[in-house]
C-alpha cells in the first residue's frame, strides 16, 4: 500500500486548487457505474468485511496473552491459532473478491467510456478534426479514459477503503483504552506537515516530468513518420536532432532521480513516525501494565493497531486533491461526450433508396460557424487565432446549379472560389447555413447519412490509404466485397497487374496513409475503391493534379471508367481534363460567374478563357507527388 502513499504525493493540486466538487458530475459520475450496481454493492461490502477482519488478529493475540496463557488453557490456545488461521484465510478470500469486483466495475467503465467516444468523435464534422490536435484528442481517448476508471476502482476505492478501516480500527483502539489511541494520534503532525511540504517538490518535479515526456513523444511522432523522417533527412541534422532529444531525455533522468530521492525520504519519514508511535505504546503502555491499569494483551494489540493506522491517515490528508483530481479525467472525458456533433439527422430521416444521382443546389449560402463550436478550445491549444468566436466571411454565396443523372459538372476557378466546399454539400460533410441541397428531390437533411454517403463515392487529391493490406484498404469502402469484385474493380481501375506483381499480392501491407505506394498506385486504388462502392455520385476532388502525365494518362482511363452512368461533380486544376464536361461551373469568390460548355465559355472570353490561355501558354512541368525509395516490390504508375 505504500506506493499509493507516494501517488497521492504525486498528485497536483495547483490543478485543483479553488474547485470544489460538483453535485452534478458526481451524480453524472456514479450514473456511469448503473450497470455494475450489483458488483459496487459487493466491493462495498468486502472493504466493510476487509475492515472488520482486519482488526481481528489484533484481538486474538490479546486473548492469547490475557487469557489462554495465564491460565494455560491449551485447549483455547489451539482455538486461537486455528481462528488466527481462519482469520487469515477470510481476509485473503476478501481480498481477491474485492479486487474482482474492483476490476469488473473499472474495466467495464474502460470499455463503456472508450466505446462511446470512438462512437461519438467519428461522428463529430471534418471541422473539428481540423483544429484539433491528435495527440490532445488520443489523450482524451485513452490517458482521461483510464484516469476516470482509477478514480472508480483507485482513488475512490481507496479513499472508502481507508474511511473504513480507519474508523473500525480507531473505535477498537478507543473502546480498549482512549487515552492511549489519542496520544499515538499526536506524533502525526511530525510527518504530515513535512510531508506535504515534501510532497509539493515532488509534485512539480512530477509535473515537469510530465511534460518533458510529453515533448520526447510529441518529437518522436513528427520524426518518425515516414513524412517526418524525410524531412529531417533533407533538411535537418541527425547530431543536432540527438543533441536537443538527449538534453529532454537527461532532465527527465535527473528528475527520476530526484523522485526516487523524495519517495524514499516519504518511505523513511513514514516508517520513523510509526516507530514513534510504537515507543509510545511500548512506554506508556508498559507503565499501564506495571500499575495494573492495562493488561499486557491490549498493550500488544495496540502496537499492531498502531501500524495500522498511520498509513491511512497519511492518505487520508491529500484525500480532497486525489478525489478532484481523479473528477478532473471525468471532466475531460464528458467534456469530449457532451460537444454536440454538428451534422446530425433530423427525426424521422429516411434512407435513399436506389438512388439516380439526381443533385439540386438551391441558393446556398455557406460559412465556417466559431471555432468555439467547431472543436474544444482544450482541444486546440496553442492554435489560437483572432476573432474564434466569429463566423467565416462567407465561402459560398447564392450557389446554385443542378446536376441530372449520369451528367459530369465540372468545378473550376481559384483557389479559395469554394469548389470544394460546393462538392462537400453532397455527401454532407458540411450543411449549407442558408439554401437546401437536394439528391432525387430530397433535402439531405432529411435523408440518413448512411444511405446518403453510400450514395456518394470520393477520389481526393492526396487519398488516404490506411496501415494495411491493399485487400483491406479496398474493402473498407464495402465489407461484403468478394475477392473477384474486388479483383475486377482493380481491373478497372488500371491497378490488377501490378498488385498481382507484387510478391504479397492483394495482402501487401501499403504501410502509413499509404507510403509505400506512388502517388498515381494510390490514385488508382482509390479509384478501385469508388468502383467497388458502387455509387450513385462521384466526387473528384483534383484527381490528377500531382500527378505525372503517364500517370494521369492511367489514371483518367480509370476514371472514365469510374464515371460511366454516374453523375459526377469534377474539381478541375488542370482544364485540359474537363473539357468534354456536360457543363461547366465556374466559381469565383464563393459565387458562379460562368456556365456552359468548353466551347461557349472559351468564346465568352471570361475567367475560365482567361485560366485556359493561362494554362495552354504556360509549360507545364507535373509535379510528381512519389513517395521515398522504401518499397522496391511496389511499381510505379
Amino acid at each position: 500500500m505504500m506506493h499509493q502513499t507516494l501517488a497521492s504525493f504525486r498528485r497536483d493540486p495547483e490543478a485543483v486548487r479553488g474547485r470544489k466538487v460538483e453535485r452534478a458530475l458526481l451524480r453524472r459520475v456514479l450514473g456511469l457505474t448503473g450497470p455494475y450496481r450489483w458488483s459496487l454493492v459487493g466491493f462495498v461490502a468486502t472493504v466493510l468485511a476487509a475492515a472488520v477482519v482486519g482488526v481481528i488478529p489484533a484481538l486474538l493475540f490479546r486473548r492469547l496473552l490475557d487469557v489462554a496463557v495465564p491460565r494455560g488453557d491449551d485447549q483455547m490456545v489451539t482455538v486461537l491459532a486455528a481462528a488466527a488461521v481462519g482469520v487469515a484465510l477470510a481476509a485473503a478470500a476478501l481480498n481477491l473478491a474485492q479486487r474482482w469486483f474492483s476490476a469488473t466495475i473499472g474495466e467495464g467503465l474502460i470499455y463503456d467510456l472508450r466505446v462511446a467516444l470512438f462512437d461519438h468523435v467519428q461522428r463529430l464534422p471534418l471541422a473539428f478534426f481540423s483544429r484539433t490536435q491528435t495527440g490532445a484528442l488520443m489523450s482524451r481517448l485513452n490517458n482521461d479514459v483510464i484516469g476516470a476508471q482509477q478514480a472508480i476502482t483507485g482513488t475512490l476505492g481507496t479513499v472508502a477503503s481507508n474511511v473504513v478501516t480507519l474508523a473500525v480500527t480507531l473505535g477498537v483502539m478507543l473502546g480498549l483504552e482512549w487515552r492511549l489511541t489519542l496520544l499515538t494520534l499526536v506524533v502525526l503532525p511530525a510527518f504530515v506537515v513535512p510531508a506535504r511540504r515534501l510532497g509539493r517538490r515532488l509534485q512539480r518535479a512530477t509535473r515537469e516530468g510530465f511534460a518533458l515526456d510529453a515533448e520526447m513523444n510529441t518529437t518522436i511522432a513528427e520524426r518518425f513518420n515516414v513524412a517526418g523522417a524525410l524531412v529531417v533527412k533533407l533538411f535537418g541534422d541527425p547530431d543536432r536532432e540527438r543533441d536537443a532529444f538527449a538534453a529532454r531525455a537527461r532532465r527527465v533522468a535527473d528528475i527520476g532521480v530526484l523522485q526516487a530521492l523524495y519517495a524514499r525520504t516519504l518511505f523513511v519519514a513514514l516508517g520513523l513516525v510509526a516507530a514513534v508511535g510504537t515507543a509510545i505504546v511500548y512506554y506508556l503502555g508498559g507503565r499501564l501494565v506495571i500499575s495494573g491499569a492495562l493488561s499486557i494483551g491490549t498493550v500488544a494489540a495496540f502496537v499492531i493497531y498502531v501500524g495500522q493506522i498511520y498509513q491511512p491517515l497519511t492518505q487520508l490528508t491529500n484525500a480532497r486533491v486525489d478525489v478532484m483530481t481523479a473528477l478532473v479525467s471525468f471532466e475531460r472525458v464528458f467534456e469530449v461526450l457532451d460537444f454536440p456533433p454538428a451534422i446530425t439527422e433530423r427525426p424521422g430521416a429516411v434512407d435513399l433508396v436506389e438512388p439516380r444521382g439526381h443533385i439540386e443546389l438551391d441558393h446556398v449560402w455557406f460559412r465556417h460557424p466559431p471555432a468555439g463550436s467547431a472543436s474544444l478550445p482544450s482541444l486546440q491549444e496553442g492554435i489560437g487565432a483572432a476573432g474564434d468566436d466569429e463566423p467565416s466571411d462567407w465561402v459560398l454565396r447564392d450557389v446554385s446549379l443542378t446536376v441530372a443523372p449520369g451528367e459530369l459538372v465540372a468545378l473550376v476557378g481559384p483557389s479559395g472560389a469554394g469548389k470544394t466546399t460546393t462538392a462537400m454539400l453532397v455527401p454532407r460533410i458540411v450543411d449549407a447555413t442558408m439554401g437546401t441541397v437536394r439528391v432525387d428531390g430530397r433535402d439531405v437533411r432529411d435523408l440518413t447519412l448512411g444511405s446518403l454517403r453510400r450514395a456518394v463515392g470520393v477520389v481526393m487529391q492526396d487519398p488516404h490509404l490506411f496501415h494495411d493490406t491493399i485487400r483491406a484498404n479496398l474493402r473498407y469502402a464495402r465489407p461484403d466485397a468478394t475477392d473477384a469484385e474486388i479483383e475486377e474493380a482493380c481491373r478497372a481501375a488500371q491497378i490488377h497487374e501490378l498488385i498481382a506483381s507484387l510478391p504479397d499480392g492483394y495482402d501487401t501491407v501499403v504501410g502509413e496513409r499509404g507510403y509505400r505506394m506512388s502517388g498515381g498506385e494510390k490514385q488508382r486504388l482509390a479509384v478501385a475503391r469508388v468502383l467497388l462502392k458502387r455509387p450513385a455520385i462521384v466526387i473528384l476532388d483534383e484527381a490528377t493534379s500531382h500527378l505525372d502525365s503517364e500517370s494521369e494518362a492511367a489514371i483518367q482511363t480509370a476514371l472514365d471508367r469510374a464515371l460511366a452512368g454516374r453523375s459526377a461533380l469534377v474539381i478541375a486544376h488542370r482544364l485540359s481534363t474537363i473539357v468534354a464536361a456536360d457543363r461547366i461551373v465556374v466559381l469565383d469568390e464563393g459565387r458562379v460567374v460562368e456556365v456552359g460548355r468548353h466551347a461557349e465559355l472559351l468564346a465568352r472570353g471570361g475567367l475560365y478563357a482567361d485560366f485556359y490561355r493561362t494554362q495552354a501558354h504556360r509549360p507545364e512541368v507535373a509535379p510528381v507527388h512519389e513517395p521515398p525509395p522504401v518499397a522496391p516490390q511496389a511499381g510505379t504508375a
